[in-house]
């Protein structure tokens, strides 16, 4: 565990008085300096996560897990939210569409969690694990592809590999055809970027894809969604499947980001799998850093502070897996033990999904581009400077340029969506004057790359 020298009051430029701050440029450049500054305070300690809103941010290992395993007395319903519902919190504050309430798993408790979990849970149980490294190489090929042959021999990881490609893979397994997956990625990426209009265009897509397959069912994990015992509605289903995606595919990006520096940079001792590089990121740099708010069902003392009843208490992942506590124990834990998929009734129903996709990304860079090297020492690398997530702004590699191409097998292993021969159409004929088709997106141009076209 990579370890800071000791930092005697609160990190340069935060205020004397009042919270430190969890975001901006400064928390960004060296977020461990506040969680070591914050550590001093007690197992957890007052932070403002955004400009006028305050969290109770849980820095320990030990307090993180007692928080999540214990769901009687701290809920995941935001609708408690005392300062929200007292109208303390800015109208625009950009940690109202983190924290807000949704009608998912992720913000339901008791009865009503369970049922959607299980249908989450079950469903994601389908999945074929090595269908699913297939269908990673088929995403990793065709994103290499689009820069390896790059005269130069350089790239960008980050945009050009590691942010695309869960995208594409998780567009195969809920079985969206070309154009809704175009949109469903053009949707997902505009929410992460704060594109306007981007969530209208996530939730119709996926709309017309809980339509489509109401229709024509297929092997995919929307079709197991609404075919699922617990009986699902149509808005339940899409509110799961946006979870599934946002709260999957960045975290991911981040992972094969970091896991890719990681094993290519200066300090990786040579030999060592690329499971090590995953599970150093999700240990070290925990993708989703500060997140999971939980609501005090009553007053609970926690280490000589007070969590008041309906009181925000955000669970920092990232200080929890660092805490020096651990540091003498780190050998006798789990290699899974840290905290970056998190724990209890609310922990991520898709860590084993996610391992395998990040582990397969990042080897089949490695296999497609042997010589790929970093172009910036890993200590120079920039973070994206948000309190929710632990992401690298850009990863810039050399390589010596050569084609990848799709492999017969793997043009025979992808199939286009079927056309019905007969029904009605999703959407009207165009007549033979209408305007030229918009230009393919990202999922249809690496549709059509699999197979050859």
């Amino acid at each position: 565990m990579q370890q800071r020298p000791g930092i005697q009051g609160p990190p340069p430029g935060c205020p004397a008085h009042g919270n430190v701050q969890l975001y901006g440029p400064q928390f960004g450049s060296d977020p461990d300096a506040h969680y070591e500054h914050l550590r001093s305070l007690g197992p957890s300690a007052p932070v403002d996560i955004a400009p006028g809103v305050e969290v109770e941010l849980v820095t320990s290992y030990d307090a993180a897990l007692y928080i999540l395993q214990n769901p009687a007395s701290f809920v995941r319903d935001s609708r408690r939210w005392r300062a929200l519902n007292e109208g303390r919190v800015p109208e625009d504050s950009p940690a109202l569409p983190m924290m807000g309430y949704r009608p998912n798993a992720l913000f339901s408790d008791g009865a009503a969690h369970a049922r959607l979990r299980q249908a989450v849970t079950d469903s994601l149980a389908t999945i074929n694990e090595i269908q699913l490294v297939r269908q990673t190489q088929q995403s990793a090929d065709y994103l290499v592809s689009r820069f390896s042959s790059d005269r130069l021999g350089q790239a960008e990881l980050m945009a050009e590999y590691a942010q695309p490609l869960p995208l594409l893979v998780f567009s195969d397994l809920f079985g969206c055809p070309p154009e809704i997956g175009d949109r469903v990625i053009v949707g997902i990426s505009g929410i992460f970027d704060g594109t306007p209009g981007a969530d209208q265009v996530l939730g119709e897509a996926l709309g017309e894809l809980i339509a489509l397959k109401r229709r024509r069912p297929g092997q995919d994990l929307t079709t197991r969604l609404m075919e699922h015992s617990a009986q699902l509605t149509d808005e339940e289903v899409l509110h799961q499947l946006v979870t599934l995606l946002s709260g999957g595919t960045a975290p991911l990006s981040a992972t094969i980001g970091t896991s890719s520096a990681l094993i290519l940079g200066e300090d990786w001792q040579t030999g060592l799998p690329v499971e090590d590089a995953v599970g150093q990121a999700l240990w070290n740099y925990a993708p989703i850093a500060n997140y999971a708010a939980h609501y005090p069902t009553h007053d609970v003392e926690l280490g000589g502070r007070m969590l008041r009843a309906n009181d925000p208490v955000v669970i920092s992942f990232a200080a929890a897996n660092t805490d020096p506590r651990l540091a003498e124990h780190r050998e006798q834990l789990s290699a899974k033990a840290h905290l970056s998929f998190g724990a209890g009734p609310h922990a991520c129903p898709a860590k084993d999904p996610a391992f395998v996709i990040a582990v397969t990304a990042v080897e089949s860079l490695l296999n497609r581009l042997p010589d790929v090297e970093v172009r910036v020492p890993f200590k120079d690398l920039s973070w994206v400077p948000a309190p929710w997530s632990r992401s690298l702004v850009a990863l810039p590699v050399r390589f010596t340029p050569r084609a990848v191409a799709p492999t017969p097998a793997q043009a025979a292993q992808q199939t286009p969506t079927p056309t019905p021969h007969h029904g009605p159409s999703l959407t009207p004929q165009p007549a033979v004057s209408a305007a030229p088709k918009a230009k393919p997106g990202l999922f249809s141009r690496f549709l059509a790359w699999t197979r050859g076209e």
